[in-house]
């Protein structure tokens, strides 16, 4: 199970010889071979120096293995990391980076997790309580990496902007929960042509060793 997110860092721009699409197709390729994540990682990170910035979290849910990787910043080693258990949170920084959104993110799913305590957190709710915040940071704790205001309207975790293109922002968002048994219920919401559209998914995987 692989998923991504760009690295929010402005630099001088260079010829990029492979785009996001190859990275994905790359990934994809993951997901019909035998290869575990730590295996699939330092396979990528012989070309990753060739990518945009990206962040890369490749999970196999049966064997509860999970690793993350990261090109950025520029020139320094391929970053790849065992994601150990516990609540982690992925923005467009590294991972567990300390932005407003990151955390307030974390500080809302512990919340969660303590109030449902061992019942199974519904994945619809996680995605209506937590991923529709749209609460900005303070102007004085923002990164610093571009335009003020831009960073501004892009602290939320839940992005919604005017441009001078049109309406930007967040367009997607998925929850999903595994149980014990193999369990998989996945929620996913996304924006279509204006309109917002939901959907449930559940099905069982092979069974946690």
């Amino acid at each position: 199970m692989p998923f991504f997110s760009s690295f929010y860092l402005v630099e001088a721009s260079s010829p990029i010889k492979n785009g996001g699409h190859s990275l994905k197709v790359n990934t994809l390729l993951l997901i019909q071979s035998t290869k575990s994540p730590m295996e699939f990682a330092e396979q990528l990170a012989t070309d990753a120096h060739q990518y945009n910035g990206f962040n890369l979290i490749v999970a196999d849910i049966p064997s509860k293995s999970m690793v993350y990787i990261s090109n950025r910043p520029k020139g320094e080693p391929i970053d790849i990391q065992q994601v150990s258990p516990g609540i982690h949170v992925l923005s467009n920084a590294k991972l567990d980076s300390p932005w407003h959104k990151a955390q307030r993110l974390g500080k809302g799913f512990k919340q969660m997790l303590n109030r449902y305590g061992k019942n199974e957190v519904n994945v619809k709710e996680m995605v209506e309580k937590l991923m529709k915040d749209k609460v900005k940071a303070d102007k004085s704790k923002l990164p610093g990496i571009c335009a003020l205001d831009m960073e501004f309207n892009l602290s939320s975790i839940f992005v919604e902007m005017d441009t001078p293109l049109g309406l930007y922002g967040t367009r997607s968002t998925a929850a999903m929960t595994v149980g014990a048994g193999g369990e998989v219920s996945f929620y996913d919401k996304y924006l279509e042509k204006g309109v917002w559209f939901e959907r449930t998914v559940n099905y069982h995987i092979q069974k946690l060793k």
